[in-house]
């Protein structure tokens, strides 16, 4: 069995992947949402499963919250629940994509009545992180266009930068500003931010407050992710990442799922450029569970993230440093692989029932009973889904 030096599993003691808030309720396609029994009615109920993952993890400290998905009367009573449960809340996510006046555009929309109120809900947001002693307001804009010559490109990134400059003039002096991008969807012949470049570009203008977000699942097929993860660090720009996994488009699957070689590539170069356990670069699942229950998903998904990190730490620095400096291809790409096939996972249970952990947190989970006791409880109400 291979065993992990101690300076590894001293590291991946401090690793916290952040949870979203959104992955505990009914998700599905255009086609169907599946509800499923227990399921979250309300933002305290989405806490308590959100917390039953760190419980068997120690791996997710922390609960983002979508609003207004996530709106209740007193957020300072919501943050005293999630630390009742040991965790805390994190990443305020913004919604303008739900509204119908954000049909054509909000913080890039031609109208400065549309366009104060997506701002105004942006600042509402800040409000919520005051209250929750939440760090990050991250921006995903739906916005774009579907026709060449339906909109001015260039006058619609004027308008979003000036649209930032507003929100970004509210935060507080620890507080930040995190731009997502997306290639596409949900416009198909331009969206407002489609890449890392254009990301980088808005929040550049703003200043050291304002960060960069990569989803792994918003890129074109092809896109080497692990170049842009490098070039980011490098920049000092890179703020969080959205942990999911993809096989066409933007699937939102489990992380590692569809290419776990290309999840190991992402954080070899997180750990190359300093990233990991570094306070400026947040961790966290943006992931729907849409036929597979939520809590074991999110369970399932950060210890693939940290079996993951495991073998990137793996990776002999020296080795691979030598075998590029004398230009041998197939050497340097030996130590890579050679890491990402090391079954960490015997290693990785043994550590975690050293900690008082679950081994196998997934068959702990399973074995629990939180499942059936949350369905015979959660009876009556809405259950919470996108929207909710």
């Amino acid at each position: 069995m291979t065993t992990l030096r101690p300076e590894i599993l001293s590291t991946l003691e401090g690793q916290a992947i952040e949870l979203p808030s959104w992955a505990f309720g009914n998700s599905g396609t255009r086609f169907r949402v599946f509800p499923t029994a227990g399921t979250p009615r309300d933002p305290f109920e989405k806490i308590a499963d959100a917390a039953e993952v760190n419980r068997l993890t120690a791996l997710a400290p922390s609960v983002a919250l979508h609003i207004p998905w996530d709106l209740v009367d007193d957020f300072g009573a919501l943050r005293r629940h999630a630390e009742d449960l040991g965790v805390s809340l994190g990443t305020v996510n913004s919604n303008t994509f739900q509204d119908e006046d954000y049909k054509f555009g909000a913080l890039t929309h031609h109208d400065e009545r549309i366009r104060r109120k997506a701002i105004d809900h942006h600042l509402a947001c800040i409000d919520v992180m005051d209250a929750t002693g939440s760090r990050d307001l991250k921006i995903w804009l739906a916005e774009g266009s579907n026709y060449p010559g339906q909109n001015d490109m260039r006058g619609r990134q004027d308008r979003l930068q000036d649209s930032l400059r507003r929100i970004y003039a509210r935060l507080g002096g620890d507080q930040r500003l995190v731009l997502e991008y997306k290639f596409f969807e949900p416009s198909f012949y331009h969206t407002d931010v489609p890449d890392w470049g254009t990301s980088y570009a808005q929040v550049a203008a703003l200043g050291d407050k304002a960060m960069v977000c990569l989803d792994t699942g918003h890129h074109a097929p092809g896109t080497n992710i692990e170049f842009i993860v490098m070039q980011l660090l490098r920049l000092g720009k890179l703020g969080s990442f959205d942990f999911n996994s993809r096989f066409y488009a933007d699937d939102d699957l489990i992380v590692g799922s569809a290419d776990p070689f290309q999840l190991f590539r992402i954080l070899t170069e997180v750990v190359r450029g300093g990233g990991l356990n570094n306070s400026d670069v947040a961790f966290m699942l943006d992931q729907c569970h849409n036929i597979e229950d939520k809590i074991p998903g999110q369970i399932r998904s950060v210890l693939n993230v940290q079996e993951m990190t495991a073998r990137a730490l793996l990776v002999d620095r020296d080795a691979l440093d030598a075998a590029q400096r004398a230009n041998d291809v197939l050497g340097a790409n030996a130590v890579l692989m050679d890491a990402f096939y090391t079954d960490v996972r015997p290693a990785l249970a043994e550590w975690r029932e050293s900690r008082g952990l679950p081994a196998d947190p997934m068959a702990a989970f399973a074995a629990s009973g939180y499942l059936p006791r949350i369905a015979d409880e959660r009876v009556g109400g809405t259950q919470a889904g996108w929207g909710a």
